[in-house]
């Protein structure tokens, strides 16, 4: 952690503040918006660098991981250079930085500091999904009715039944903001139009309007009334995806609180309170209908919960992760395509097909892969289906395809070497006297257990916020033993 002695200056102890607040305001927005949780990153760092240049002590200390991270920095390099496609490939590493949120987090946090971490991302998550529930009751979009045969948005596939909810990234809730929204938008350039078809949603870039078609008094040619109330619940964000993970990872910091303050000391307030925020995390991850996820989120309860808990309060856990999954089964079928249940979707089947042609050409380039995002440049070109997917949806087959098989065999390193350190400090923990801190640990242990779960079908270590948030989570749980 940063120093904290007595004699230290005005300025290296602001700066310590500055630092810690950066963090606070990293975890408070993270389920919310990249961005804005991107500048308390940045905010942590300026306070981290003031601070070691006035004490001269970084606070960085070496972990178990360091080779392991070396490697896999080294190896992505090594891809991206040899990529078939170099500029996208090259321009894709400045997401290594996110690796900083590992360092960072050991050098500024401790136990105490950490839980405080741990408690307001737990508070930002629920607030989420309680806007989410807003959210659903209120509905998005319209509801397409009828489309003019003249209408511009013939050009992105429009059909009756669909629901526009953005129009070039701003939500719209009647035709009149449609047209509104058209009239204003740049005459003879790309909009973007967002849709939610059979619950899913879909961006579709390339609608053109002529300055002719934007005179006109209505130039969208649609009829529609209703908002749609069949959608994947996202929070303040349109990423379903990248919210259910997020979910999945602070329900399980919930639990393991909940599970920890139960085992020591029974069903105090903070048991109460910790139980309370998963089910309502719980609940968020079934409102995005993301089947996967809500799997995974089962496996890493159920592992903390059989690693915690004993008797009867084991058996009744097990029985309510049932009900959880009987919940979030009613919400894909109330919001997702016909059959998405029996996996039978369009969804599941484009996912198959693409999984399949993506293992037949890892072999083509095991070594460095084809570079990261190459694929968006080639995708039909190297027998993909479709236009809307462009990537794997799988983290195990993204990594061998993007950057070669050693570089998934790193990768695999890496998280069961996290995986197993957690394992052996939670038992450790729980002989010990500090229970919120056994029950983080915990939890980690659960969120990490479930995001791998999910990565097996979800490209999720490539989604940014996710990345961040894994890395944050391993410094959290790996604080330096003071």
């Amino acid at each position: 952690m940063l120093p904290t002695q007595t004699n230290e200056s005005g300025l290296a102890q602001l700066s310590q503040r500055v630092a810690l607040l950066g963090l606070l305001l990293y975890v408070a927005l993270a389920p919310h918006s990249v961005a804005a949780s991107t500048i308390g990153v940045a905010i942590a760092t300026v306070g981290w660098i003031v601070h070691s240049l006035t004490t001269g002590s970084t606070g960085l200390r070496r972990s178990k991981f360091d080779l392991i991270i070396l490697l896999s920095v080294l190896w992505t390099i090594a891809s991206s250079l040899v990529s078939t496609e170099p500029k996208i490939s090259i321009a894709k590493l400045t997401a290594l930085w996110c690796i900083l949120l590992f360092y960072l987090t050991r050098a500024i946090a401790t136990r105490k500091t950490g839980l405080l971490l741990v408690s307001v991302l737990i508070l930002s998550g629920a607030a989420g999904v309680f806007y989410s529930a807003f959210d659903l009751l209120r509905g998005r979009g319209v509801v397409v009715e009828s489309v003019a045969a003249t209408s511009p948005l013939k050009q992105v596939d429009i059909q009756p039944g669909d629901a526009i909810w953005r129009i070039a990234g701003t939500r719209i809730y009647s035709v009149a903001d449609i047209d509104r929204l058209l009239k204003s938008a740049p005459a003879n350039k790309p909009i973007t139009v967002s849709i939610i078809s059979q619950g899913e949603h879909v961006e579709r870039p390339g609608m053109i309007l002529t300055p002719d078609e934007q005179q006109s008094s209505s130039p969208s040619g649609l009829t529609g009334n209703n908002r749609t109330h069949h959608f994947r619940a996202s929070g303040w964000t349109r990423h379903y995806e990248t919210f259910s993970e997020l979910l999945q990872i602070i329900a399980q910091l919930a639990l393991g609180l909940a599970f920890a303050n139960l085992r020591n000391h029974g069903t105090n307030k903070i048991f109460k309170l910790a139980l309370l925020a998963a089910a309502i995390l719980g609940v968020g991850i079934a409102f995005t209908a993301m089947r996967t996820v809500l799997l995974a989120f089962v496996i890493g309860a159920s592992l903390i919960a059989w690693l915690s808990l004993r008797g009867i309060p084991k058996v009744v856990f097990t029985a309510a992760l049932f009900l959880v999954l009987g919940f979030g089964a009613v919400v894909v079928w109330q919001t997702r395509g016909n059959n998405a249940l029996a996996l039978g979707d369009p969804s599941s089947s484009l996912r198959a097909r693409v999984a399949q042609v993506g293992v037949s050409r890892i072999m083509l380039h095991p070594v460095f892969g084809h570079g990261m995002d190459a694929m968006h440049l080639h995708w039909n070109e190297w027998g993909f289906p479709g236009s809307d997917m462009l990537h794997l949806h799988s983290t195990p087959l993204q990594l061998a395809f993007d950057r070669g098989i050693p570089m998934l065999l790193i990768w695999l390193w890496l998280v069961f070497a996290f995986w197993w350190k957690i394992r052996k400090d939670t038992r450790v923990a729980s002989e010990l006297s500090d229970t919120n801190w056994y029950g983080v640990l915990l939890g980690g242990l659960g969120a990490l257990t479930g995001l791998l779960a999910s990565s097996v079908v979800n490209y999720n270590f490539g989604d940014s916020e996710v990345v961040m948030m894994f890395w944050w989570l391993m410094g959290i749980v790996n604080i330096y033993k003071e």
